[in-house]
């Protein structure tokens, strides 16, 4: 069975990976009924907009991570549109700006899910600015980053968990995958322990390392709850931040992104892979 979740949602889609989920996802045999694509300001996403307007089943809304504070109000108004079938997708991608407003995303969001929620969870929020270094390391970029890297996906997760797991009860596979329910971090190579040979980039590494911790206690807390977790490096990607010297293009990482989605199982043992499906260290 291939990959064919029913909804999803994917921050930061206005560029970069989030703009290629977009497409990748609507490329697929069975596209998504629902692809809730959003961003700090809808407004000025023009690429977004143009593929909105051509595919019905894509809905551009405001919706920043970094805004914390308005979580707590985020299940109560998702509650009231899922009706019974939970969340199955959702993909953080977003970086961090300053904050929007989350309770108009979720206000248009449950007039589009209507019964069947989100199915899949991608946290792949992720920013890594310049003062990385000993010796220009500064408490306020340090706190930011972790606020992207790390807070903004266990909060989201943690918010909209009641939903997943709404989704992971009424499907009607039982077995653990990406289709029922899951949540997948977007993490790094950079994040491993054992593949640190450079040093430097202190709070990119260090925050993504967490992330990386926080995979694995949801592998092991949510797995009986019928919800796969796992992270993946989507590689050094042609991107804004990669920068257009990076191995990768953007198409070919997501592209294999999308296939290790569609593999990954209950019965898979590695839970930090990269966009080719190979196994990293810790």
């Amino acid at each position: 069975m291939g990959l064919q979740p029913k909804n999803v949602l994917i921050t930061g889609a206005n560029r970069g990976l989030g703009l290629e989920l977009v497409k990748q996802f609507l490329r697929l045999p069975s596209p998504p009924k629902t692809l809730l694509a959003t961003c700090r300001s809808p407004e000025n996403a023009k690429d977004l907009n143009d593929i909105a307007a051509k595919h019905s089943n894509v809905k551009v809304m405001k919706l920043d991570v970094a805004q914390h504070t308005s979580f707590e109000n985020f299940p109560k108004l998702v509650e009231s549109f899922i009706e019974g079938e939970g969340l199955n997708l959702l993909i953080n991608n977003a970086d961090v700006t300053k904050p929007a407003d989350i309770g108009e995303c979720t206000t248009r969001l449950s007039g589009y899910l209507v019964k069947e929620g989100l199915n899949l969870l991608i946290n792949n929020a992720g920013i890594a600015n310049k003062k990385q270094y000993l010796g220009n390391l500064e408490k306020q970029s340090l706190i930011e980053q972790f606020d992207v890297n790390i807070f903004g996906p266990i909060l989201l997760s943690q918010a909209l968990l009641p939903y997943i797991k709404q989704a992971a009860i009424s499907s009607t596979d039982t077995s653990l995958n990406c289709n029922r329910a899951a949540i997948v971090n977007m993490s790094s190579i950079l994040a491993s322990i054992a593949e640190n040979q450079n040093g430097g980039l202190y709070p990119y590494r260090t925050s993504k390392a967490a992330l990386n911790m926080l995979t694995k206690n949801m592998n092991l807390d949510l797995k009986s709850e019928g919800i796969l977790c796992f992270c993946i490096h989507p590689g050094w990607v042609q991107t804004d931040m990669g920068g257009p010297n990076a191995a990768v293009t953007k198409d070919k990482s997501i592209a294999g992104i999308l296939d290790v989605m569609s593999k990954m199982n209950g019965e898979t043992s590695d839970i930090f892979v990269d966009y080719n499906g190979k196994s990293l260290p810790w």
